[in-house]
């Protein structure tokens, strides 16, 4: 295909306005009609060298008709403008550029029409465009030509904020590569609320965006985005409105938490319920500290008390009860205790330490994602470190992009955003997964491949055989190859029973298995079915599901041979328990334990033709036979380790020969008998360890 040029790019280069131009081809008969017109390479290098041939002819034309007479002659020192000791400390006739120098930029400094320098070019035999960049002895020429002195100047390094963001993103992922400390400012808390439903999680948050979202925003949150922002005093928190959000789970499952602090919701009417207990054993998962709001402490039959007694029991100690979790009476209708524990989020966060750096490159999760009609794949972001800008190139999973948009939470377009802030991004080339990392790269090329390395892993991935990801048979290959740690590996459990007492007997009997290698762990135990959820914890947590008189609902088998995570189901206790007993005890190393036989003497040793050496024997104790392990000993120094190959009584063979019997031994692979040898027959045996 021709190679083609439109009208603009060709203005471009001649330094004239396109319209004029777009007018000068019209009339030379070129089938153009707007300045985006496109018209071949060769006739747009056709008409630029007319164009410049014509501006030649008119200034030559034009300074012959000149006739006034020629200037007085300059002073001395300005005899030779173009040398540098005469021209040294007259500003006005220095031209100071700095490389490198492109013909636009030249004409700029002689105050010239870029066509003018492009003619003078020509005089030297240097047809340049506008744009291109010009030796430094060419640009001396062209300045001596126009009575100034060319003083080059060194460039600094470009201040132009995409080049400086990308050096600094540069040199940070350079520093985080070579250990080298990093800058860090402080970055808001990002804090998820969760409990049962309808214990006033909504409520609750809904109170606080009303009164704690900056002034005129009140109301505007825009539920797409996954979050909201609430402002308290002179610092700002950042909460997931969505409680125990699929990407909660999601990140943690891909080795990131989304959240800094969790708000366990329970109401003060009815206390913990069965979401409840799974909230915080999904928070406890999570590593992240807990704060508990017990909410409706405005309505009639509320027990404060009553929360902080079952918190107790689940685990969770109150701090006004000597424990270290704070548990805040609140009202998400009139508000009460609602200061008191956005005051406490913020100590948390505090003792957290949280910290960001800006300079580093962008990283960031997808709390959500979609296609969107006219705006096309977005994704809900919550950014986790450095600085997010438009025009950043990322990747995201099996998805890459360009950050064409960035949208706050109420729907208003950002230049950039930090650490902690959740803003909808548009740009993407496909719609990525809730959990997805969004990581900055340099440029296009670099996003793409990142992208297409985890979508060729993915592909493989799902070639390969799918299997669970942790098996009760397969504990024993578990820390094969592992040395030894200070700290306890663990197989973690969840653990689904029909009535709350099998629950209890039977997390008492797994707690009360031990040992030394091992231990079972139960992250998180509830009665009833087993449900998605309770596959979404274990595929985070690497756990297997013990079901004891329940079923899986359905479609539940199949979510979890997706995510590689294995459902065991019982009906009786002691087999649930000697599974898991004899999965600890596969995976410790069995013991090797030698068991003597028999013992024999060497009396004789005869050379047999054709047989080689074979040593005659009695046998003091015990029994000898063919095959059995057989260790040498002369004056108690073992000489030998192998086999016996053969026995032999008079000229028969035998399998066997005991105590008070004579026969003639011949061992695997030795001859170097002597009489008086002592000849001792073992067995191996390997003794299953005991917890």
């Amino acid at each position: 295909m021709s190679e083609k040029k439109r009208v603009y790019e060709l203005a471009n280069e001649l330094g004239m306005a396109a319209k004029d131009v777009l007018e000068i081809l019209k009339k030379e008969g070129y089938d153009v009609k707007t300045t985006s017109s496109s018209l071949l390479k060769s006739d747009a290098d056709l008409v630029f060298s007319q164009i410049m041939a014509d501006t030649k002819k008119k200034e030559a034309a034009a300074k012959s008709a000149q006739a006034a007479p020629p200037p007085p002659p300059a002073p001395a020192p300005a005899q030779a403008p173009a040398s540098a000791e005469s021209a040294e400390g007259e500003d006005g006739d220095e031209v100071h550029l700095k490389s490198p120098i492109t013909v636009r930029d030249l004409a700029q400094a002689l105050d010239l029409k870029p066509n003018a320098v492009i003619v003078q070019l020509m005089g030297l035999n240097i047809f340049a465009a506008i744009n291109q960049v010009l030796e430094l002895d060419v640009v001396e020429k062209i300045c001596a030509k126009n009575g100034k002195r060319f003083v080059q100047e060194r460039r600094e390094k470009s201040n132009h904020p995409v080049f400086e963001r990308k050096r600094s993103a540069v040199a940070a992922a350079e520093a985080k590569r070579q250990g080298r400390p990093q800058r860090k400012v402080g970055r808001p808390p990002v804090v998820v609320f969760m409990g049962h439903v309808d214990h006033g999680k909504t409520t609750l948050q809904d109170y606080i965006r009303k009164t704690k979202v900056a002034a005129g925003e009140a109301g505007g949150i825009t539920q797409a985005i996954g979050a909201s922002v609430a402002q308290y005093g002179d610092q700002t928190i950042t909460f997931l409105d969505t409680p125990g959000h699929a990407a909660f789970t999601a990140m943690r499952a891909r080795g990131a938490n989304a959240t800094d602090i969790a708000v366990l919701v329970i109401a003060a009417t009815e206390g913990i319920m069965p979401q409840t207990v799974e909230a915080i054993h999904h928070a406890q998962a999570a590593k992240v500290p807990i704060i508990v709001a017990v909410t409706k402490i405005d309505l009639p039959g509320a027990d404060p008390d009553k929360v902080r007694r079952q918190l107790q029991e689940n685990g969770i100690q109150p701090e006004d009860w000597g424990g270290n979790t704070a548990v805040i009476p609140c009202s998400g209708i009139t508000g009460e205790g609602v200061d008191d524990l956005l005051e406490r989020i913020l100590l948390e966060a505090e003792m957290l330490e949280l910290a960001a750096d800006p300079d580093a490159p962008f990283e960031g999760l997808v709390i959500e994602a979609q296609m969107e009609s006219g705006m096309g794949p977005t994704a809900n972001i919550l950014v986790r470190n450095g600085t997010l800008r438009i025009g950043d190139w990322f990747s995201c999973g099996a998805t890459y992009g360009k950050a064409k948009a960035i949208l706050d939470t109420h729907g208003k377009r950002l230049a950039k955003a930090t650490a902690s802030t959740p803003v909808k991004i548009m740009g993407y080339t496909g719609v990525p997964e809730a959990g997805e990392t969004v990581v900055w790269q340099p440029d296009e090329k670099a996003a793409k491949a990142v992208a297409d390395e985890e979508l060729a892993r993915r592909r493989a991935e799902e070639l390969a055989p799918k299997r669970a990801a942790l098996t009760l048979e397969d504990i024993n290959l578990l820390f094969k190859n592992e040395a030894a740690s200070a700290s306890l590996p663990e197989l973690n459990l969840i653990l689904k029973t029909d009535v709350r007492g099998s629950l209890e007997a039977i997390g008492e009997s797994i707690n009360g298995i031990k040992s030394q290698k091992i231990t079972c762990k139960v992250i998180h135990s509830g009665v009833g079915e087993i449900t998605e959820n309770d596959v979404i914890l274990a595929a985070a947590s690497k756990a297997i599901i013990i079901g004891f008189h329940v079923r899986a609902m359905p479609g539940i088998n199949k979510i979890a041979k997706n995510k590689g995570v294995e459902i065991r189901l019982y009906s009786i206790i002691y087999e649930l328990l000697d599974d898991l007993r004899d999965a600890m005890r596969g995976r410790l190393t069995p013991e090797t334990k030698e068991v003597l036989l028999g013992e024999a003497e060497i009396m004789q040793v005869f050379n047999i033709t054709k047989a080689g050496k074979i040593c005659g024997c009695r046998v003091n104790s015990g029994s000898v036979r063919v095959n059995l392990k057989a260790k040498v000993y002369r004056q108690k120094e073992l000489i030998y380790s192998g086999l016996v190959a053969s026995l032999k009584h008079f000229k028969e063979d035998v399998r066997e020969m005991k105590a008070g019997q004579e026969c003639g031994i011949k061992l695997d692979n030795f001859e170097d008998f002597e009489v008086g040898d002592r000849i001792s027959v073992f067995q191996t045996q390997q003794i299953a360890p005991e917890l």
